[in-house]
Order: C-alpha cells, then structure tokens, then sequence
C-alpha cells in the first residue's frame, strides 16, 4: 500500500500518514490488517479541486471487501473558499446523517464513507423522476439548520473571486474580460436582488450532476463535496442547478457550454413546485411563479461565478480543462442574459448614474 499511494500521490508528504490512518479506519471496523499489501488503491474520477481514490481490503469476518473513499485536498483553492469552512461543513453534515460518514483525518486530506451510490451523469438532470428527487432533496438541504451567518455570501465571494482573477491574470485578458467593469456590475446585481426579500437557506452552491448522487436501492438522493456550501439566496442555488444543465463535463469537449439545455419555462415551474411541495404545503401559483422568476434572475450571478472560477482556474491549474474558453462562453451568457432579465421586470430600471457601463459583451 505504502508503495502504491507514494506513485499515485506524488509529491505527498504524508503517505505513511495516510497508510497509519487507514490501519486505525480498518480496526475500528473490527478488520485486521497484517499486511499493507492487502489494500488495494483504485484511483477515482473526483472533482476538480481534489484526488479521490477507493480503497478496499478484505474484512475479517467473511473475507467481503470492505472499501472506504480516501480524498486528497487540491493545492490553490484558497482563492476559491477557505478550507477550513469545507472541512466544518463536512464535519457538520458526517454528524447529523447528510452525505458519507467522516472516518478520519489527515494533514493532506481526509478518510470518507463509500457510498453505496451512483455519480449522476448529465443526462440524469432530465429524467423527470430524478429531477424530482433532487428538488425535494434541495429542500430539505435548504432547510439545514447549519451554524454560520444567515445571509447571502454570494457578492462577498464574486468581489474575491473578481479581486484575484485581476491580480493573477494577464493585462491583455483583464481587458478581454472586461474585469475592470465587473466590480459595478456586482454591486449593482446585489443593490437590485437584495430590493426584493429572497428566502436565505444553507445552499451547496455547486449542484452539478457530478455532486449528486443516488441510491439505487434506496431511490435517495445524496449532495456530495461542500467545499462551496455556505448560506445563500435559494433562488441562488435553484439557478446554479438550472444553469449547470447546461454542461457536460464528460463529453469529448467538456469545457463546451449548451446553452440549448437550459431548462425551459414549464420545466423549471415543475422543479420549483416539486421544491416547495417538500415541505408539505401546496404552493400557489403565485409562489411558484415568484421563485422561477428569483431564480432566473440570480442566473446572472451564477454566470459571473462560473466566469471568474474558469479564469483563475486557469491560473493555478494544469488540469486538461480549456479554461479559459470555458470561462468566455459564461461570460458571453451574462451579458446576453442581463438585458432580458433586467427588461423581464419594470422595476429593474438600470441607473444612469455610472453604475452601469455598458450591456454589451466586452468579449469578440
């Protein structure tokens, strides 16, 4: 084992670390393990930020395979969220029966549950049945009675993001972006959406199909990596699924964005109904009609987020990810989407105080 993890995990400091842990991981399950050699490493497709590898053994009782999930933090995230507030979050959720259980820690990363679940694909997102677990799930996460500031973290997080992209990106791309205008434009989305009282709830704030999974025997739906999760808007995190429908991030082009799949009118009526019936109550109309069009709005938002996090990943990554191409297409559906969604409702008049400089896309 300790010669496996060392070439998978190159560079890692803390590999012996990481073997002690998983001895302890093993015992406390009542398995004993005289041999590292029994363990077997299966590296894992993870997320963008972190190394997931399976790791199995034979238990003691029956010979079966026990298998536990060993995830290594990624390098350069801080300019993204504190790891410290994703490790509490997990913490948090371990404790009180959301996600995997917590097994153990290490300096570089942490021992996790397996989940007896599947990744959902992209495809997934669109079955109507599965669509409606998902919204009922939302909910109740929304619903989490999670320890932090209630209020919207969004702008705080985009005014970092934009910060950072300014200082690590060349000149020629903070013009291409138009990053210098940006700081306006965040200011006057929070000054417009904070106008109307928005539901504040304990969001993931990264619900796309690869941080969502299911229990087929089950038929549960489990929310996976929280290195986003803080308190937001809802409409926040129903619009970042919306738009994350939009991708595929297993396709032979997969920093290609299809904006064709963005879900319609009807579609997104019925997640949303769905997601207020959770509670219990019918929802009228009207209530269904005023969170789509919340939703909608806080797109815009999403599009900034999806942009600046494709720019600085492009930065400090070497990923094989067309970044910054993937970062142009959002930013292209921001300043398409902001006019309609501005015109959309009369009292969003755009001021002419400077606030605004342009709603034409800087990007050719």
């Amino acid at each position: 084992m300790a010669r496996q993890t060392i070439e998978l995990v190159k560079g890692c400091e803390h590999n012996e670390e990481i073997v002690e842990l998983l001895m302890a991981v093993a015992s406390d399950f009542g398995d004993e393990i005289d041999d590292v050699s029994s363990l077997v490493v299966v590296p894992m497709k993870g997320g963008m930020t972190n190394e997931v590898f399976q790791i199995n053994w034979p238990t003691k009782s029956d010979g079966h395979i026990r298998r536990v999930l060993v995830r290594l933090y990624g390098e350069g995230v801080d300019i993204f969220f504190k790891r410290e507030d994703e490790i509490h979050n997990f913490e948090w959720m371990s404790k009180h029966g959301q996600g995997p259980l917590l097994l153990g820690h290490f300096t570089s990363g942490r021992v996790e549950e397996f989940l007896n679940a599947r990744t959902l694909s992209a495809s997934d997102l669109r079955d109507p049945e599965i669509s409606a677990m998902i919204a009922t799930k939302m909910r109740d996460f929304h619903n989490l009675h999670v320890p932090g500031a209630k209020k919207a973290h969004i702008w705080q997080r985009l005014r970092n993001m934009l910060n950072h992209a300014k200082r690590l990106c060349s000149p020629k791309t903070v013009i291409t972006f138009g990053l210098d205008n940006l700081h306006a434009d965040i200011n006057m989305l929070e000054v417009l959406l904070s106008e109307e009282c928005h539901e504040i709830g304990f969001c993931h704030n990264d619900l796309q199909y690869g941080n969502i999974m299911m229990d087929e025997e089950q038929r549960t739906i489990i929310f996976i990596d929280y290195e986003f999760a803080c308190h937001n808007p809802i409409a926040y995190d129903l619009a970042y699924h919306f738009c994350d429908m939009e991708g595929d991030y297993h396709s032979d082009q997969p920093h290609i964005i299809h904006t064709s799949k963005y879900p319609g009118l009807e579609e997104r009526q019925r997640f949303i109904r769905i997601y207020l019936s959770a509670d219990g109550n019918k929802p009228s109309n009207t209530e269904v009609e005023q969170l789509v069009n919340a939703a909608e709005k806080y797109t815009l938002p999403c599009y900034l987020f999806y942009g600046l996090w494709g720019l600085l990943w492009d930065a400090v990554s070497t990923i094989d990810f067309d970044c910054k191409e993937y970062a142009k297409q959002r930013f292209q559906q921001y300043w398409l989407k902001k006019p309609t969604v501005f015109d959309s409702d009369p009292s969003y008049i755009i001021s002419q105080d400077g606030i605004v400089n342009s709603l034409q896309a800087p990007l050719t």
